[in-house]
């Protein structure tokens, strides 16, 4: 399974893209794709989609693991990460891949095996599990990352929860 883990943001959106199979987890590739502070949010949204398009292109995965939106007190912040998590969705949806979300205690207690791991936690686990020399960088790609490791770790549980 080739899975596409997206961590969503206007300015920055991170990815990761894996290749799981069984207990072993390979990294295909990990970016961000970086839209500048003074393009309209329209501009930012359609160059967010053409980049995951063109990722889902290029690897073609079959899964795609989204950061779900967590609560925020700045309400700014919620809305364009929200436009961000749309744009990613609808181009994970138009691929035909299928489509998980997670909230961020689900990424860190499948990641690190606590729901309080912090930054620091989760891109050392990241740097481990996948047997990089170094974390990846920016952190919105190891994030990216870790929501893919969730979503491989959470699929293998859901093959062995319909086997057993």
């Amino acid at each position: 399974m080739i899975i596409l883990g997206v961590d969503p943001g206007t300015a920055i959106t991170g990815y990761g893209v894996l290749q799981s199979d069984g207990d072993d987890l390979s990294v295909i590739d990990y970016g961000a794709i970086i839209t500048p502070a003074d393009w309209l949010m329209p501009r930012r949204l359609q160059h967010i989609y053409q980049e995951l398009t063109a990722l889902i292109a290029q690897h073609t995965p079959t899964d795609a693991a989204v950061e779900k939106l967590f609560f925020s007190k700045n309400v700014r912040t919620a809305l364009s990460v929200g436009q961000a998590r749309g744009v990613a969705l609808l181009a994970a949806a138009q691929a035909d891949l299928t489509i998980h979300e997670y909230t961020p205690l689900q990424i860190k207690q499948a990641v690190v095996g606590y729901g309080r791991a912090d930054k620091h936690q989760i891109q050392q686990m990241v740097k481990m599990l996948l047997q990089l020399a170094v974390v990846p960088q920016p952190d919105d790609a190891a994030d990216a990352l870790a929501i893919a490791i969730c979503h491989a770790h959470s699929a293998k549980f859901e093959r062995m929860k319909d086997e057993g």
